[in-house]
């Protein structure tokens, strides 16, 4: 997986307690390692995980890994980054994307 620096890694096993029992919202990346785009927006999740940390919990995981997880959520993408507040998902986009849009599109979430 292409780890976005300061950005925590969750799993099947963690996905319940880092994710859907944060106190904040939580922003997930379903990511792969043969994933181009994924490689795009790594550096822009590390900026949003660094200027949001009071605001939104950023988190990534691989779907190769943990396909329990992915198929819950019924990615077929990547990535896929899905917005969860208290424990449901609220907004679900598909696709790299600049920052200032993906800000903008939290900030709707």
């Amino acid at each position: 997986m292409v780890r976005a620096v300061g950005v925590d890694a969750v799993t099947d096993a963690t996905f319940d307690a880092e994710v859907l029992r944060a106190g904040l919202p939580v922003l997930v990346e379903f990511t792969a390692d043969w994933c181009g785009p994924c490689r795009q927006l790594a550096p822009v999740l590390s900026d949003v995980a660094r200027e949001e940390v009071d605001r939104v919990k950023v988190v990534q995981l691989d779907v190769d890994s943990n396909p329990e997880t992915t198929i819950r959520y019924g990615v077929l993408s990547m990535p896929t980054l899905i917005v969860f507040r208290d424990g449901e998902p609220v907004k679900q986009m598909v696709g790299a994307r600049p920052k200032r849009k993906l800000l903008l599109e939290l900030a709707d979430a």
